[in-house]
């Protein structure tokens, strides 16, 4: 199958085991891992589970010529992108491959903007980030905020404008928005 993907421009590494590739996957190189769930030593579901508990996220398809429902079923509740069973149509795999590329740059782009949103976080002090969860937990007034917080509406005021230049936010709804997709919330 690897000279079929070769032919068809797609590079390939093959492993001759899991242990293998555990020893040489680079998790920060795109791409999508196709899985057989019968290998030596550690079947392909034992694999993705490794995968999963190392933070890996490669997409991956399964390709099987001894599928049955409930490995299919596991495989994709685990997040499998496909199950493929044999004999199947190499155009078939091929769509399926682009779609893991696709999905895999999606993924690498979401978190690299999730990391890019939560150094803007980072910059914040103490103070700032406590002002800015209280007005994204619903604190619409500086006078509201500086009662939760015990502090004065100008200091308040203050600590507001530098969240808002520091973050590059233009709005407290888009401030929240930032928030949420960096995974920073009120409770914090």
């Amino acid at each position: 199958m690897s000279s079929a993907l070769t032919r068809r421009k797609l590079s390939v590494a093959t492993f001759e085991s899991a242990a293998q590739f555990l020893a040489e996957v680079d998790p920060d190189r795109p791409g999508c891992l196709l899985l057989d769930l019968s290998m030596p030593e550690m079947d392909g579901l034992q694999l993705q589970q490794e995968l999963s508990q190392r933070g890996i996220t490669l997409p991956i398809i399964f390709i099987t010529g001894q599928g049955d429902i409930p490995n299919s079923v596991r495989a994709i509740k685990a997040g499998a992108l496909d199950f493929m069973e044999k004999p199947f149509r190499l155009e078939a795999l091929l769509q399926r491959i682009n779609e893991a590329f696709a999905a895999d740059a999606g993924a690498r782009e979401a978190r690299q903007r999730q990391e890019e949103d939560r150094s803007r976080f980072q910059r914040l002090t103490p103070r700032e980030l406590d002002v800015m969860k209280a007005m994204i937990a619903g604190a619409a007034t500086s006078k509201e905020v500086a009662k939760d917080l015990g502090i004065s509406n100008r200091t308040v005021d203050h600590h507001r404008a530098r969240i808002m230049e520091k973050t590059g936010a233009r709005s407290v709804a888009e401030l929240a928005s930032l928030a949420a997709r960096s995974k920073i919330t009120h409770d914090d």
